[in-house]
């Protein structure tokens, strides 16, 4: 059976478009990676379907070509940043000039300064804060004191007459058994009334 030539105008049918299109997306992506592949040839593709989707291919030897490069350069950064760090403290200076060490020292005396003006921040930022937690509670105080002198006048004011009956605090006598171990169940407190 062959197949009749197909003409080169829209479809109509929502679902047919649908098919064809995905069907052709996969042969274009399929030919594009043939041809990265056999001929050497660096190949980008990139497909939008009708709805907005994104579809992409790139040749994968320029893509682990600028890896390899982006790795050596962020190794080459490292190891940099960690001889500057193992001189910064103090190791691995047999190799270093006497100008090298008088930059360091100056790196480290402004890194020194950096941290002794932000510790110089913090501390005064918590002096403020407890400058107003001061006057926050002293004012506080203030307030309790008035109105506990204000609570004794009502008081004073109110019950100036001692309550009959109840003779003076002073005057009682009590007697208490003092036992310092684990009670048992034989133990019993008695309490003696002497007036």
């Amino acid at each position: 059976m062959v197949r009749g030539k197909t003409q080169m105008k829209r479809i109509e049918n929502a679902t047919s478009r649908q098919v064809t299109f995905s069907k052709r997306r996969n042969g274009l992506l399929k030919k594009a990676y043939e041809l990265s592949v056999l001929c050497d040839a660096e190949v980008g593709l990139i497909v939008f379907s009708p709805r907005g989707k994104l579809y992409e291919f790139a040749s994968p030897r320029k893509f682990w070509k600028s890896i390899k490069t982006g790795r050596k350069k962020v190794t080459y950064l490292l190891e940099r940043k960690s001889k500057i760090l193992r001189k910064m403290l103090g190791e691995g200076l047999t190799s270093c000039s006497m100008a090298e060490l008088n930059k360091l020292e100056s790196q480290a005396e402004r890194g020194l300064s950096h941290i002794r003006a932000r510790k110089t921040e913090i501390l005064m930022d918590q002096i403020e804060c407890l400058k107003r937690k001061e006057l926050f509670l002293s004012e506080e105080n203030a307030f309790l004191s008035k109105k506990y002198v204000d609570r004794q006048s009502m008081d004073g004011s109110v019950s100036t007459s001692p309550s009959i009956g109840l003779g003076s605090i002073d005057n009682i006598e009590v007697e208490t058994q003092l036992v310092i171990r684990p009670p048992t169940a034989q133990d019993h407190f008695s309490v003696n009334n002497s007036y």
